[in-house]
């Protein structure tokens, strides 16, 4: 059905890990739908009315859907980068998404998922990450992580830092882990539905008014 969605400009299907999603355990119940669309119109439309969005919405319990915009991106997903935003993005301001792809090789999976309990503890302790899952197209080999941060310094000190996830990252490049990667950052337009029962951008609302 997603291909005879003409709008659709890159898509992919994934299922999500157990827990926050960041194990190699499937979880059965959470689903994840990642589309590009030529504008935010487009894709609040599609959201909205698209027959695939619309028989998902009938079978489940809760949805909710993130709005985004894209301001940097390198690597490829699939032998392309379909989140290169147009012309020179202004400097972030106000919460940001950060989404990492990678396909693991397969003789490097075991010392990558060795090292995937810690940095899952370590963001789920985070009191700054607002929202955060594990979605993946492949089980064990394609892994999609996606979070959402109330600005740029609290998602680099999440992802730089001497912590895990920074001792992680000098890992995959000296022992080249991954066949292809992607690393993208948003500004976040929005949030409809729910997740959990409420907003998942809550507490970055909460956070602006007291700010």
């Amino acid at each position: 059905m997603l291909r005879r969605e003409r709008r659709a400009l890159f898509w992919k299907l994934c299922g999500s890990g157990t827990g926050e999603g960041f194990t190699p355990r499937p979880n059965w119940g959470v689903w994840a739908i990642m589309a590009v669309w030529p504008d935010e119109a487009a894709a609040r439309a599609a959201v909205a009315e698209s027959p695939v969005w619309v028989r998902w919405r009938k079978r489940a319990v809760e949805d909710c859907t993130i709005f985004l915009s894209p301001l940097s991106a390198r690597g490829s997903w699939a032998g392309v980068n379909p989140f290169l935003p147009e012309g020179v993005p202004e400097a972030p301001r106000g919460p940001l998404a950060a989404l990492t792809r990678a396909t693991v090789r397969p003789s490097r999976a075991i010392r990558f998922w060795n090292r995937v309990p810690d940095i899952s503890s370590v963001i789920g302790r985070d009191p700054n990450v607002a929202f955060k899952i594990g979605i993946g197209e492949v089980p064990l080999l394609h892994q999609v992580t996606f979070s959402v941060w109330p600005d740029a310094a609290a998602m680099a000190a999440f992802a730089r830092g001497n912590g895990p996830h920074g001792c992680a990252i000098r890992a995959v490049r000296e022992g080249n882990w991954f066949s292809e990667e992607l690393y993208a950052r948003f500004s976040v337009l929005g949030a409809e539905g729910k997740w959990g029962g409420g907003d998942p951008l809550a507490r970055l609302s909460v956070e602006r008014t007291a700010a």
